[in-house]
């Protein structure tokens, strides 16, 4: 009896992504339901500065949660992780931590520089990346594996 090691390795990813799927899928659902509450309790409480912040913060974990979906429903479909959404939600997540921080005016120079530096990586990061996946879809190489043999 041969054991496709392959095959139950795709069964295995598609199982355990579409677990994530789910997961993030009811996270976002809960979280918009959160929203809903937050804005609630602000408006009755009369809390505004401190509402704001809670719905700033849900709003930009719900886009982090979004990005993350992105990338896995592309997994579904093109059978790979496109850097671009994984670059996207890192971004939106250092973003979040900054905009929370400095609405709190909690933050030292030195975290800021060393955020913004990180932004600054990811942004060439995402710019190269979506270079490199435009190339590819320009000479028809995207989802192909090419061997050059050697001469």
């Amino acid at each position: 009896m041969k054991i496709d090691f392959m095959k139950m390795f795709d069964r295995v990813v598609t199982v355990v992504f579409g677990a994530m799927m789910l997961i993030i899928t009811l996270g976002m659902i809960i979280g918009v339901f959160s929203l809903f509450v937050d804005i609630r309790d602000m408006l009755v409480e009369q809390k505004l500065t401190e509402g704001y912040l809670k719905i700033i913060s849900g709003v930009l974990t719900l886009f982090i949660m979004i990005e993350l979906l992105r990338s896995i429903v592309e997994y579904f479909s093109a059978k790979r992780l496109r850097m671009t959404f994984i670059v996207d939600a890192a971004l939106v997540f250092v973003l979040r931590e900054i905009m929370i921080k400095l609405f709190e005016h909690k933050i030292e120079p030195s975290e800021l520089y060393a955020m913004s530096a990180l932004i600054l990586v990811l942004t060439v990061l995402r710019m190269g990346s979506m270079l490199m996946y435009q190339r590819d879809t320009a000479l028809g190489l995207r989802g192909i594996v090419t061997v050059v043999p050697k001469e």
